[in-house]
């Protein structure tokens, strides 16, 4: 079978870059049927499967590995080379590539943060457009520097409308 990929993303993949706790972990498979057949061995290792947030991101099986065993893992589950691999990668690279960007993305995050302190969905849906924006213009080549400056002095509000 396709061997399975192991890519460190999220905000901890970013030297520098505020982040909590947790370890983002990009698991690419060659297909959800396999990520969804992994689930008893997944759970055997610590990782508590939740569908829940399937309906969100149908493309992904997400495994949440709990903060008793530090450090608090994340696992996403997606097609490796499929849309959602190459979109966390791009925005990865992106943000490792220019500290203007990456200090761009800081700064809506706590901006995030605390408008949405008791709202994780809400902060998760508000910095979407960055993201995306980002990923989308990292993986046509746009440089990371054009990127940073396409946000320069634009508000969340701005970026979400």
């Amino acid at each position: 079978g396709c061997p399975l990929r192991l890519e460190h993303v999220g905000s901890t993949s970013v030297p520098g870059l505020c982040a909590k706790p947790v370890l983002d972990v990009l698991l690419g498979v060659p297909s959800l049927a396999q990520a969804t057949a992994s689930i008893a061995v997944l759970g055997s290792l610590g990782y508590r499967y939740r569908p829940e947030h399937e309906a969100r991101i149908p493309q992904r099986r997400y495994f949440v590995r709990d903060a008793g065993a530090l450090p608090r893992v994340h696992l996403h589950a997606v097609l490796a080379n499929g849309p959602l691999w190459h979109e966390h990668l791009a925005f990865r690279d992106a943000l490792r590539q220019d500290g203007a960007l990456a200090a761009r993305y800081a700064g809506l995050k706590r901006e995030l943060a605390a408008t949405h302190a008791l709202d994780k969905a809400g902060y998760t849906a508000a910095k979407a457009p960055f993201i995306s924006v980002t990923a989308q213009c990292a993986r046509c080549g746009v440089r990371a520097r054009t990127i940073a400056a396409r946000f320069r002095g634009v508000t969340s509000s701005q970026i979400a409308a």
